[in-house]
């Protein structure tokens, strides 16, 4: 599933690509990709044709568009979710349609139209009203580690003060949001943390030491456009991110740890996978 990094390339896009521009004609190809707009179909469609869109935001997974002009003046926004393989796509008119092209967004100004893809249709579009700059819908969703308002101290308490493990905490989005089991493992393998290690036994520095890890691997998986496995996350122009190669714990089972060799050890987790290195990464003593 994408993750912060990976929606924020996405995000950069939409505003390169769509800010500014009038809504001509909706398709609704696919009732599962616009199931969460209460409306169905049609009333999607007709509500967003004639609406001018705003510049993207973001928060955690989440990214929505502002209609009819900026974020203050709007009350409701196209809210989006990639989910698995969903792909926000910005394309010539003309060219053939996608195998699962799901909905089609053409403008005023006969450019490019703007095209939601998910072959497996576990992602969706829909229209939410907006309060204090945020879709109702997503309002409970915390900032993520990215955010210019993300509150540190009040992160680290928090985490701190919970009775889990410290990967299922950093999966918390009302808790921290953005962060999935790539980002996750690839903190902790920089932080040095078990990924069962109670959150409620982390020190002080050992909790800033892990939000720094979560900062710098989301930020160095943003200059590379994310990572991408396959094609199923690109960014609008279709292009694929590099962030896969500079992976040291996700998806690196039996290989030599980069620190110190040891084989990466893989492990189930939650219905997925941990992925982590038994030498430098000590579980927890009972």
């Amino acid at each position: 599933m994408p993750e912060l990094p990976e929606v924020e390339v996405v995000r950069r896009g939409l505003e390169r690509w769509a800010a500014g521009r009038t809504v001509a004609a909706v398709e609704a190809l696919h009732p599962r990709a616009i199931r969460r707009h209460p409306g169905g179909a049609d009333d999607f469609s007709a509500r967003l044709t004639g609406r001018t869109l705003g510049v993207a935001q973001r928060r955690g997974k989440y990214l929505w568009v502002p209609l009819d002009g900026d974020l203050e003046g709007g009350d409701e926004a196209l809210l989006g979710h990639l989910g698995m393989s969903g792909q926000l796509l910005i394309q010539p008119i003309g060219t053939p349609d996608e195998t699962h092209l799901r909905v089609r967004v053409a403008f005023t100004d006969d450019g490019p139209e703007l095209r939601f893809v998910d072959q497996r249709t576990f992602g969706g579009l829909s229209l939410d009203a907006v309060k204090d700059g945020v879709p109702l819908t997503i309002a409970h969703i915390a900032r993520d580690p990215l955010d210019p308002q993300f509150a540190d101290a009040a992160f680290i308490a928090a985490l701190r003060a919970k009775s889990t493990g410290v990967k299922r905490a950093l999966l918390d989005q009302s808790l921290i949001s953005g962060v999935g089991n790539i980002y996750a493992d690839e903190a902790l393998w920089r932080a040095r943390l078990h990924f069962e290690r109670p959150s409620s036994g982390l020190t002080l520095p050992e909790a800033k030491r892990l939000l720094v890890a979560v900062r710098e691997v989301m930020g160095e998986a943003l200059a590379v456009g994310g990572t991408s496995f396959d094609s199923l996350y690109v960014n609008v122009n279709g292009e694929s991110g590099y962030f896969a190669r500079a992976l040291n714990a996700y998806g690196q089972a039996g290989r030599p740890c980069g620190r110190c060799a040891t084989p990466i050890n893989r492990v189930a987790f939650m219905n997925r996978s941990s992925y982590y290195c038994p030498r430098c990464q000590k579980a927890a003593r009972p």
